[in-house]
C-alpha cells in the first residue's frame, strides 16, 4: 500500500534515495524495484532487520534491475548519518506525527537533500485524524504514537521555510478513512468485530489486487481521497 507517487517523484533508476523513517520498508521495497540505490532508515533495529531481509530476497528472485543498491541504517531522524546533499530523492512516509522536534527533523531530512532533489513528505491528515482522536483517546496516545495534527497550511509552512519548494498535494487512501473511524468507534484493538474484520477483508483483497474487486475499490478511491484521503502528500523540491 503505497503512499508516495513516484513518478511525481521523480524518481528515476539510479537515483540515491533516503527513506527516513521506513518502518516495514513498503516504500523502500517499491524504490529498490524501480531501480534505486536505497537506503531504509529507521530507529527500529528489529524492523530493519526484517527489511534487509526482504531486499536480500527480492535481489536472489530477481525482482530488481541490475544496479540496483539497497541497505539499511539505524539512527536518529534528528541527526542523520550522512553528508549534506547525499539524496536525490528523500521520502518521508507518515513520521513527522511522531516526531516532537519535528522542525529540526525537517531540516535534517532538507540538509542530506541534494539541490534540485525532491522530497516527498506524508502526514495523516486533518479532517479524518479529528475525527479519530475525537473517537479515541487509545488511537493516538500511546507510546510513540501521534502528537500532533497537521493542516496542509502547517506542514508546508514549516517544509518551505526550512528551505524547500512546494511543487504539489495530493490525498491517498481514502478507503482507510473510514475504516480507522470504525475501529477507533469499536476500540482499536478490538480485531474481532464483524464490522472491523469484514472492512479489512476488503482493504486486504484491494492490496492483493484481486480482479473485479480492484477496480471497484480503486473507483472507490478515486472518489474518496479528494474529500476523506487518510493520509496527506506534499511534493517539495530543495532550489539548485
Amino acid at each position: 500500500m503505497l503512499t508516495v507517487d513516484f513518478d511525481r517523484l521523480g524518481l528515476t533508476a539510479g537515483d540515491r534515495v533516503l527513506d527516513m523513517g521506513c518502518g516495514a520498508g513498503r516504500h523502500a521495497f517499491e524504490m529498490y524495484r524501480r531501480g534505486a540505490d536505497v537506503v531504509a532508515f529507521d530507529q527500529d533495529a528489529d524492523e530493519l532487520a526484517n527489511v534487509l531481509e526482504v531486499f536480500g530476497a527480492m535481489k536472489e528472485q530477481g525482482e530488481v534491475p541490475a544496479g540496483a543498491a539497497a541497505d539499511i541504517k539505524e539512527g536518529d531522524a534528528l541527526s542523520l548519518p550522512f553528508a549534506d546533499g547525499e539524496f536525490d530523492r528523500v521520502v518521508a512516509a507518515e513520521i513527522l506525527e511522531h516526531v516532537p522536534a519535528d522542525i529540526a527533523a525537517i531540516r535534517e531530512l532538507v540538509r542530506v537533500l541534494r539541490p534540485g532533489g525532491t522530497i516527498a513528505v506524508t502526514v495523516p491528515r486533518w479532517f479524518p485524524e479529528v475525527i479519530c482522536w475525537k473517537l479515541s483517546r487509545e488511537y493516538h496516545d500511546t507510546p510513540g504514537g501521534h502528537i500532533r495534527i497537521y493542516t496542509d497550511a502547517e506542514l508546508a509552512d514549516k517544509l518551505t521555510k526550512a528551505g524547500l519548494e512546494l511543487d504539489g498535494k495530493d490525498y491517498a487512501h481514502g478507503l482507510h478513512a473510514p475504516y480507522w473511524w470504525l475501529k477507533c468507534a469499536v476500540g482499536v484493538e478490538n480485531d474481532t468485530h464483524p464490522l472491523v474484520k469484514a472492512y479489512h477483508q476488503v482493504l486486504v483483497w484491494d492490496i492483493m489486487r484481486t480482479k473485479g474487486l480492484s477496480r471497484l475499490t480503486r473507483g472507490a478511491e478515486q472518489v474518496l481521497d479528494p474529500l476523506v484521503g487518510k493520509s496527506m502528500v506534499l511534493y517539495l523540491h530543495k532550489p539548485a
